[in-house]
């Protein structure tokens, strides 16, 4: 049901965590991935262990604050492949952990050039070859719960990430007579590397676990599952959305 083959899927943030699992994942469905992170050494990691699972994949380093890498990134999986018909804009930073009143300017503006600009970049860059092609295509956001509420330790991140879940329904009604359809996905606490200090501490980890309905927090793969999900035609009538993926975080009660 989730077939990607012929898909070719640029996934940001993908070598590690998250957007490694969907890249991964992608690529099991029979899509050809283009790897991009900063470091062009851990890339190279992930394609080799896609190539070597039966996939294709190819890697190119990219520094998402920057336009001119981003730029250079459409290209070169353009001219790799011919095409993008799936993006997946995963890669994020949070520097601060603390109050919104100790945020510097620099830190407020890396987090919404990380996090929010680099994604408008980015699907301008890619959107219009998808409307040329006239065969569809799909964008993903990776955005967070902490978009949702209040929040004492991430109300910067959290800011960022609700607009891009605006970002997602204007770029959906822009580009919907195109049949490109623009989702986001806002993940609870997940097990990697980015959210390693609120699953390492045992009891930050017990407290989301009893606030959570499902009992635990989530993986990678789960993530990755949806995307691909969103990616294929199995979701052809599914736009300008936010999907949570929090094991019920969100509605259950916190008690």
């Amino acid at each position: 049901m989730f077939e990607l083959t012929g898909k070719v899927a640029l996934v940001t943030g993908s070598s590690r965590g998250i957007g490694r699992a969907i890249a991964e994942t992608m690529a099991a469905q029979g899509a050809k991935v283009i790897v991009s992170s900063r470091k062009q050494e851990a890339c190279d990691a992930v394609v080799e262990g896609i190539r070597a699972a039966g996939g294709e994949a190819t890697a190119f380093a990219c520094n998402i604050g920057r336009k001119e890498d981003l730029e250079a990134l459409a290209v070169a999986a353009t001219r790799t492949y011919g095409k993008v018909d799936v993006l997946v804009c995963n890669a994020a930073t949070n520097p601060v952990f603390g109050p919104m009143r100790e945020v510097s300017d620099e830190a407020y503006d890396k987090i919404m050039t990380t996090n929010v600009k680099s994604a408008f970049w980015l699907c301008n860059m890619v959107a219009p070859g998808m409307a040329e092609r006239k065969q569809g295509g799909a964008i993903i956001l990776i955005s967070s719960i902490a978009s949702m509420y209040g929040n004492r330790k991430l109300g910067i991140y959290g800011v960022s990430k609700a607009a891009e879940q605006q970002l997602v329904r204007n770029l959906a009604v822009e580009w919907g007579g195109d049949n490109i359809r623009v989702n986001a996905i806002a993940p609870g606490l997940i097990r990697t590397d980015f959210a390693r200090a609120l699953w390492e501490d045992p009891k930050r980890l017990e407290i989301m676990e009893r606030m959570t309905p499902l009992g635990r927090i989530g993986e990678p793969v789960e993530i990755a599952a949806l995307a691909t999900f969103l990616a294929s035609d199995s979701a052809s009538f599914i736009t300008g959305q936010t999907i949570v993926a929090d094991g019920g975080r969100t509605i259950g009660d916190p008690s």
